[in-house]
């Protein structure tokens, strides 16, 4: 597969294996909020509460919602960027979270990040060869040449030229930054990687070729992506399976074909319909469900469902209580009173 095709792959229908890379169990994140001379704590934000998933070895798992749902956060959260307030994630069976020192250095070198923004992503003060080796310094691994030898090799992967090793991030397009940041992310051969938008700051040509390129890895080298984005129609060809966050909570979870040919949340569902479609009846753009309303507080959820504000079929259950989460299909969960 070329990574300068222009056209996005889908994902490989092989089969998994069936022992989790990763298991995200009832992952919590609060941020406090603070407020006066004294820095007192006066209210907390809500940005993860209580999401619990499975990545599956060389798949795809990928994370839908709004802005401020809490997509970066849960990814930030499961590699310890941001330390967690409670929950756990496991990572071939060892518990992340309760990792310190060495390690927690050395979990590390099977887990690693692609950003969203690749101009400041990117450290401009240090050459291409630098930012790529830094991990290689870090964890001690080869000599100076072997190092440079890694870049040139991991340039070529992402379909850069070796030489462009001793150029700087300013020398660069949007496209060719994106591919430098994937090659720091291959340097040390991880096992999982956290795409955090990682093509939404690129045009849709470069998309579709970094988008190739990160299938070609996976296919090549066994690499997990948990794939955050907003843009379901990227989703729907990259992800083995999909989970759709709204105000810090997993509201739907399928495999991909699953959820889009039936979405089953309302959400889901209001998501879904923004996506253009034509009509195949009248020729025309099929009209869009639009929500009603806004977004609740993060520091001031709702009670019951956070979605009944918004829901158009939002009952008196959905206003109180604890939603249960359903599974209506098997590989599917939903947390909706209407599949209870």
């Amino acid at each position: 597969m070329s990574a300068e095709a222009d056209t996005i792959a889908a994902p490989s229908s092989g089969t998994m294996q069936q022992q989790p890379l990763i298991t995200v169990r009832d992952l919590v994140k609060y941020f406090p909020i603070r407020k006066g001379v004294f820095s007192q704590q006066v209210g907390q934000v809500h940005a993860v509460d209580g999401v619990s998933f499975t990545v599956m070895p060389a798949s795809t798992y990928a994370l839908v919602g709004e802005s401020g749902c809490g997509k970066t956060t849960t990814g930030r959260t499961m590699l310890r960027l941001i330390e967690p307030t409670s929950g756990s994630v496991l990572f071939d069976g060892q518990d992340v979270f309760s990792l310190h020192g060495q390690a927690l250095r050395t979990a590390r070198r099977d887990m690693q990040i692609i950003f969203q923004d690749p101009y400041s992503s990117l450290n401009p003060r240090m050459s291409v060869r630098d930012i790529i080796a830094e991990g290689l310094r870090v964890h001690n691994i080869g000599s100076r040449t072997e190092q440079d030898d890694r870049v040139a090799e991991l340039l070529k992967t992402v379909g850069l030229a070796g030489e462009y090793a001793f150029r700087y991030p300013h020398e660069f397009s949007g496209g060719q930054r994106q591919r430098i940041g994937i090659a720091r992310a291959l340097a040390l051969a991880p096992k999982f990687i956290v795409c955090d938008e990682a093509v939404s700051a690129l045009d849709v040509s470069i998309q579709a070729q970094v988008i190739n390129l990160l299938q070609e890895l996976q296919q090549t080298r066994n690499i997990a992506y948990l794939f955050i984005s907003h843009d379901l129609s990227v989703v729907r060809h990259i992800s083995h399976r999909v989970g759709v966050m709204y105000l810090g909570q997993l509201v739907e979870e399928a495999d991909t074909d699953a959820l889009f040919e039936n979405p089953l949340h309302p959400y889901t569902k209001a998501l879904l319909s923004a996506i253009p479609q034509i009509d195949s009846d009248s020729g025309g753009i099929k009209k869009r469900q639009a929500l009603t309303g806004d977004v609740p507080r993060a520091d001031r959820p709702p009670a019951g469902c956070r979605f009944h504000p918004r829901c158009p079929v939002a009952c008196d259950k959905c206003r109180s209580g604890i939603i249960p989460v359903c599974t209506p299909e098997s590989g599917r969960r939903v947390q909706c009173v209407l599949y209870a």
